[in-house]
């Protein structure tokens, strides 16, 4: 409950945000414009963004017949968490990874990549896709999507800022040095806004997930083995796509140190940790 009142307080932030910055390159004209150009982006999120992220990673659409087991799989899974079966997609792609996307319950797809099957057993298998199913569940794709979209406009007004001034409330050309400010400023904190609606969603998944598979441990061991994986291996097909990091079951591209703070994803540490806390029957 604590993680989704998060998510809505720094969503309306980063609204906010982005409106604030509208105002101050072009004055309430510029607030207006920058609403609408708002709503305008994240509708085209809303619809095609699915589309984008597979066609993006070369997803090839399964089914019963060509990989029954993974189907079978999510079948089983999806009808414990009460949900419409969503299309199913591998990758063929040695780096393990998962990702659920589309814009509701009833329109969602969810893919993995070869290299998760051949490096997880079925029962570790069970926990990731369940933390994925969480997600559709959720709607956390279009969360994702929203904020990812809202701070990339951000950006690209701060550098609106940069060539054409900024404006007060009343039309009136503003301080040189707030505009530079922020130029500066803006696209940061957008970032900092986006990775934290991202993690409080993550945490989330994570705990819902080990409700539908009924299994914490599973999860929680997937989950050691990717980031093992991951310390040592490149993930060509994240780096091609950096903006999709979010979406995947860890991030591929996350670092250390300060770098945390820009993570879509939280320490794979904590995530064990809550989990390995929910399969002895503790808060996590």
């Amino acid at each position: 409950m604590f993680n989704q009142f998060k998510t809505a307080l720094l969503m309306a932030a980063i609204t906010a945000l982005f409106i604030v910055i509208g105002g101050m390159i072009g004055g309430q004209r510029g607030m207006v414009i920058a609403l609408v150009i708002a709503l305008g982006m994240n509708f085209f999120s809303y619809w095609f963004s699915d589309k984008m992220v597979l066609r993006m990673y070369n997803a090839r659409e399964v089914n019963e017949a060509s990989a029954p087991q993974f189907y079978g799989m999510i079948r089983d899974l999806a009808t414990r968490a009460g949900l419409p079966m969503p299309r199913v997609y591998l990758i063929n792609e040695d780096a393990p990874n998962a990702f659920a996307t589309g814009r509701n319950p009833s329109h969602a797809a969810v893919a993995a990549t070869t290299g998760i099957l051949r490096l997880l057993s079925e029962r570790e298998m069970r926990g990731v896709m369940s933390h994925e199913l969480t997600h559709v569940k959720h709607r956390d794709m279009l969360i994702s999507t929203v904020s990812a979209t809202m701070a990339g406009a951000i950006s690209a007004l701060a550098n609106m800022a940069m060539f054409f001034g900024g404006r007060d409330a009343d039309g009136r050309r503003a301080n040189p040095v707030a505009s530079i400010a922020v130029m500066l400023l803006a696209p940061l904190a957008a970032a900092l806004i986006q990775m934290a609606i991202s993690r409080a969603r993550e945490f989330e998944a994570d705990r819902g997930g080990a409700q539908i598979s009924g299994d914490p441990q599973a999860l929680a061991s997937a989950l050691e083995k990717i980031e093992h994986y991951a310390r040592g291996t490149e993930f060509p097909a994240a780096e091609e796509h950096p903006a999709t990091a979010q979406m995947m079951i860890v991030n591929p591209l996350s670092g250390g140190g300060m770098q945390n703070l820009f993570s879509t994803h939280p320490p794979t540490q904590e995530r064990v940790r809550r989990l390995m806390a929910m399969a002895a029957g503790q808060q996590p």
